[in-house]
């Protein structure tokens, strides 16, 4: 290993692999993780694999079982609900601020992750889209430049990462993100608060649809 190369816990890449397939919808809501299988699967020992299922149990994404297994969480209609409340006062104070803070450099990366999300949707590739849709809001918590929003962004990228991937409508979410990114550009705090406000209407009423829709095809 050069001494350029930064080492990386095999606790780390196994975290992010499982989740990376619960959020792109890889390993369903309900699947078990049983840590000699995942083991197994991903060529590692079982302790990287525990040491993955704690992480993402505190994130919330995973549900713990007695022993050595888990699964992945199934989140009801009310906890869409929850979470849209918080997101939606998080996201408010987050896009106000960085229509006030931005600079030249951080409004690129936005741009840039706006361009890979259209690219993405276009071509009906919703993992790719949804994940640049994510970025986006991610980068807007950045632009902030409020250290403890970025340690709340933390805490809760799991679960909203989750929850912005409830939805189907690849350009319209698009769409929404690029009036979002005008108003930051141009330092209009109202409209960005006005828009940022419908963008969780928005984001709520799709993700309580598709939760509806997957109770009915279980039902």
């Amino acid at each position: 290993m050069s001494n350029t190369e930064i080492f990386e816990p095999e606790s780390l890449r196994v975290t992010r692999q499982i989740r990376d397939e619960i959020l792109d919808g890889v390993r369903l809501p309900g699947s078990k993780l049983v840590e000699r299988d995942l083991a197994q699967e991903l060529g590692v020992s079982r302790l990287p694999v525990r040491e993955a299922l704690r992480t993402l149990v505190s994130e919330g994404l995973v549900t713990p079982r007695p022993r050595t297994w888990a699964v992945v969480r199934e989140f009801s209609a009310s906890d869409v609900v929850d979470l849209n409340e918080v997101q939606a006062a998080f996201e408010s104070l987050t896009f106000t601020l960085a229509a006030q803070r931005h600079n030249r450099e951080g409004l690129r990366r936005l741009k840039d992750a706006l361009d890979r999300e259209f690219q993405a949707a276009e071509a009906g590739d919703a993992v790719r889209a949804r994940r640049s849709g994510a970025d986006f809001h991610e980068i807007v918590t950045s632009l902030a430049g409020n250290e403890l929003l970025n340690e709340l962004q933390g805490i809760l990228s799991s679960r909203i990462r989750w929850l912005m991937g409830q939805h189907d409508d690849l350009i319209r979410v698009a769409e929404e993100h690029a009036a979002l990114y005008e108003a930051i550009a141009d330092r209009d705090v109202a409209r960005t608060q006005v828009l940022i406000g419908q963008h969780m209407v928005s984001s709520r009423s799709q993700a309580i649809a598709k939760q509806a829709s997957s109770a009915d095809s279980h039902a």
